[in-house]
């Protein structure tokens, strides 16, 4: 029962997620689109997050030899996949809203695509390879390997960091604010995950 509730409470979280984004402050150019922008922002964040944790997970576990470590990164990871999957929609979607088309050669977006194909293949080896020690190494190369990619990736649709660099501090809290529901919500979705891929290991 209290494992079924991470997963009904991490689903409610999406739903507060959905309706405070509709709060967001507007913004100059933008206007009210960029509520958008602050949400696709939040949950690639939720999903770096996820990733560097099942990359520190992982090494610990490869140092200390310890299973616990390892079965975290895989969950970690997993859930930072669910979360880089699900952002390429909100991505397009956020690009349509605010400049009227799909930018799909988008250096960032061409990232995000082909980091997207490479999780799910990673995904799929780990489910047959059956060992959380796997997870472990491929979880640190992929983190690893994502994070140079983003940061030699030119940037075209905006500058690196839009929101941290803003003048405005209503817009910066209410990112944070945003960016720990999103977190909340990974968290919860990640205890649910976690005990149905373990409980019984």
């Amino acid at each position: 029962m209290r494992i079924r509730s991470n997963l009904i409470l991490s689903l409610i979280l999406v739903l507060v997620i959905a309706a405070v984004t509709t709060l967001g402050p507007s913004e100059r150019s933008l206007g009210v689109n960029v509520r958008l922008v602050y949400l696709h922002g939040a949950w690639v964040w939720t999903s770096l997050i996820a990733f560097a944790l099942a990359a520190i997970s992982g090494v610990i576990g490869l140092l200390l030899k310890h299973r616990v470590f390892n079965r975290w990164s895989l969950t970690s990871g997993r859930v930072g996949t669910l979360f880089w999957l699900t952002y390429i929609p909100l991505s397009m979607w956020t690009m349509q809203a605010n400049w009227n088309g799909l930018y799909l050669a988008e250096p960032r977006f061409k990232v995000a695509v082909d980091f997207a194909i490479t999780g799910i293949l990673i995904q799929v080896a780990l489910l047959l390879l059956r060992d959380a020690r796997w997870g472990s190494l491929l979880n640190t190369f992929y983190f690893a390997a994502l994070w140079i990619t983003l940061r030699s990736a030119e940037q075209v649709m905006h500058p690196p960091s839009p929101i941290l660099t803003s003048d405005s501090i209503s817009i910066r809290l209410f990112f944070f604010v945003l960016v720990g529901l999103c977190l909340l919500a990974a968290w919860q979705f990640s205890l649910w995950l976690h005990s149905r891929a373990f409980s019984k290991a």
